[in-house]
């Protein structure tokens, strides 16, 4: 087994990754979908709490009432995309802890606390949210990390019958079209915002 990945993986998931803005009329599996979950749960998260809760959108329908719930720049890029998946979080994540941290009582560490437990949601359900886009790219796929869309509503639209989720962030994921991005930002040096101490 390799100690690291190779230059052209690398390339694959960092340093040639674009986020991308427009799409190739390719579908996305259901199969492709499924990968990506097997690889994003492995994300590490406070006392293995896995708060995201994500819906796919891959519907013609269900993609349309995403984009009218979205700022007008990002109406295109989720109806053309081959699907776009809805990262929210459980603010009751501390109810499945017993199985999914099974070493200690990790529940009784979350219960009355409310505000403390949306804040580790919010917060863990990025960090799944990071690691979805590190395994698409892995597999082959583009992505499109958005916010600018009405939460509030996403949660009704998408969240009805669970109402203790909500949405955090939504990503477009499929192959993505070279002419819908321009010259890649600037990246920051080491020196300009890190030090070792």
């Amino acid at each position: 087994m390799a100690d690291t990945l190779s230059s052209e993986a690398l390339d694959l998931i960092f340093r040639e990754a674009r986020s991308y803005n427009g799409w190739l009329d390719k579908p996305v599996s259901d199969e492709q979908i499924h990968a990506i979950y097997e690889l994003l749960k492995m994300a590490p998260t406070s006392a293995n709490m896995q708060p995201a809760r994500i819906v796919w959108a891959k519907s013609a329908a269900a993609k349309h009432k995403l984009a009218a719930l979205a700022m007008d720049g990002n109406k295109d890029k989720i109806t053309s995309a081959p699907v776009v998946a809805i990262i929210g979080y459980d603010i009751d994540f501390h109810e499945e802890l017993p199985w999914l941290f099974p070493h200690t009582d990790a529940k009784s560490w979350f219960d009355g606390d409310e505000e403390g437990r949306k804040e580790g949601a919010f917060r863990n359900s990025s960090l799944q949210g990071a690691y979805l886009i590190i395994a698409a790219r892995a597999l082959g796929l583009d992505c499109g990390p958005m916010s600018g869309f009405d939460n509030d509503a996403v949660d009704k639209a998408f969240f009805a019958d669970q109402p203790r989720h909500r949405s955090n962030f939504i990503c477009a994921i499929g192959y993505g079209d070279r002419e819908s991005i321009f010259a890649r930002s600037p990246r920051p040096d080491f020196d300009k915002f890190n030090r070792i101490d």
